[in-house]
C-alpha cells in the first residue's frame, strides 16, 4: 500500500511538473482592431501570465476575444467564441460574444421599474423586455483602456444618466488580471450621483474542446445550488425561488450538461434548453466557489468564483450557425455554455429578491474569477 501511494504521488508530481506547450497559441494581429467608433479609439490588448496562459482583449464592448488555455497533455486551445477582426463584432447576429454586459446583465420585465416613487422606462430588445442593459448596452460602447502591465488592463466608462433609460451618472471600472494562479479575474466597481440599478456580469461564450469545436452537451457541470429561479415563457422571473432537487436543474452533483436537457419539463422548454439563474448557496459577501464544469476527455476545467448571490448558466441553445467566427469555424447550435455571475434577473420588480440598487455615497464592486485548472 505505502508503494502504491508513492508511486501516485510521483506520477501526480510528474503531471504537475510537466510544461506547457504554447508554441500552437496564434494571436490576432492588433491591426484588426485598430479602428474608431463616434471618435473614440478601439484597440486590441494582449495579456500573458507565466505559466503561458494568453487572452486578448478589446476595449470595444470590453470583449475576451480569445483565450488560450491547456489540456491535460499541454496543448493549448483558444477556448471562446469570437472573431478575428472588429468587423465581425459589429456585423455579428450574435452581439454578446465575449462581453462586458451593464449596466442590468440578464432581463428587466416590460423595460420598466420604480425608483423612490419615480417610474422608470428603459430601451426594449427582447420582445416585450429589456436585456443586458439595451440597444446600445455596455457590449456596444468604447470603453477607455490602460493596460497596466502585461498580465493587467484597466478599462473605464461614463454612462450619462438616462442613457438607455437609467438614472444617474454611472461611473464604471473592470479590471481584467489574468494572474499566475491560472485565473482570469475581473474586477468591477462603479458609484452613480443618482439612485440606480446596476448588475454587471460578462458573457464570454466557452467550449472546452476549443472555439467550435463540436457540442458541450458533453461537459461536466456543478452548479453549487440548491434553488433556482423559474421564468415564463419571456425568461422573467416569475417570483418564485424553487428546489433543484429532482428536476433537470440540479446540477449540485456534476452532471453531463446533455444528460437531461431535452427532457419534457416546461422550463427547459422556455429556454429551449438551460438559460436560468441559479440561487447560490453560501454567503455572498464572500469570494467562494459556484461552479466548475470539465471536458472529460481533454482535462480542461473551469472553477468559477464569486462574491455574487446568482449564476446565469447559458448552454448556447439559440446558436444557430449563423454565425461563422475565428479559424472560419460555424457557431452551431449548443456549441457554447456561458456562466455569468450576478444578481438575480429582474430583481428591481422583486422586492424579496437581493437588492441591486446603488445609492450615492456606496460603491458598486463585484467579482468574477474563471480558473483554469
Amino acid at each position: 500500500m505505502k508503494n502504491k501511494i508513492l508511486n501516485l504521488l510521483f506520477g501526480v508530481l510528474l503531471f504537475s511538473c510537466k510544461p506547457s506547450n504554447n508554441s500552437s497559441v496564434k494571436l490576432i494581429p492588433e491591426s484588426n482592431f485598430n479602428t474608431t467608433i463616434n471618435g473614440k479609439a478601439i484597440k486590441l490588448f494582449t495579456l500573458k501570465n507565466s505559466n503561458g496562459i494568453v487572452t486578448q482583449i478589446t476595449n470595444y464592448g470590453g470583449r475576451v476575444v480569445n483565450l488560450w488555455t491547456p489540456d491535460k497533455n499541454g496543448r493549448f486551445k483558444d477556448i471562446v467564441l469570437g472573431y478575428e477582426s472588429i468587423d465581425g463584432y459589429i456585423n455579428s447576429n450574435e452581439i454578446y460574444f465575449g462581453a462586458l454586459i451593464g449596466r442590468y446583465g440578464n432581463r428587466l420585465a416590460k423595460g420598466q421599474f420604480t425608483i423612490n416613487k419615480i417610474d422608470y422606462t428603459l430601451a426594449v430588445n427582447n420582445g416585450e423586455n429589456h436585456l443586458h442593459g439595451g440597444v446600445d448596452g455596455f457590449n456596444n460602447v468604447v470603453w477607455d483602456a490602460k493596460q497596466l502591465d502585461e498580465s493587467t488592463l484597466e478599462l473605464s466608462y461614463l454612462s450619462k444618466d438616462m442613457e438607455e433609460g437609467y438614472p444617474g451618472n454611472l461611473k464604471v471600472k473592470v479590471i481584467y488580471y489574468l494572474t499566475d494562479q491560472n485565473e482570469l479575474k475581473i474586477l468591477y466597481k462603479a458609484t452613480t450621483d443618482a439612485p440606480t440599478y446596476v448588475n454587471l456580469t460578462h458573457h464570454s461564450f466557452f467550449n472546452l474542446h476549443g472555439a467550435g469545436k463540436g457540442s458541450i452537451n458533453d461537459h461536466v457541470l456543478m452548479i453549487d445550488a440548491d434553488h433556482y429561479t423559474p421564468v415564463d415563457e419571456g425568461l422573467i422571473p416569475t417570483g418564485e425561488i424553487a428546489p433543484v432537487r429532482g428536476t433537470p436543474m440540479d446540477f449540485t452533483q456534476a452532471t453531463a450538461i446533455g444528460e437531461r436537457v431535452d427532457q419534457d419539463f416546461e422550463q427547459l422548454k422556455y429556454g429551449l434548453g438551460y438559460d436560468h439563474n441559479w440561487v447560490l448557496n453560501g454567503n455572498d459577501k464572500k469570494i467562494r466557489l459556484a461552479a466548475s464544469i470539465s471536458e472529460p476527455k481533454n482535462g480542461r476545467m473551469i472553477e468559477v468564483w464569486t462574491n455574487e448571490p446568482g449564476l446565469q448558466f447559458y448552454g448556447g441553445n439559440f446558436l444557430n450557425g449563423k454565425d461563422v467566427g475565428k479559424y472560419g469555424l460555424s457557431y452551431k447550435h449548443r456549441t457554447a455554455f456561458c456562466l455569468e455571475t450576478q444578481h438575480y434577473p429582474d430583481s428591481p420588480n422583486h422586492a424579496h429578491f437581493p437588492s441591486t440598487l446603488l445609492n450615492p455615497g456606496e460603491e458598486y464592486e463585484s467579482v468574477c474569477i474563471y480558473k483554469f485548472k
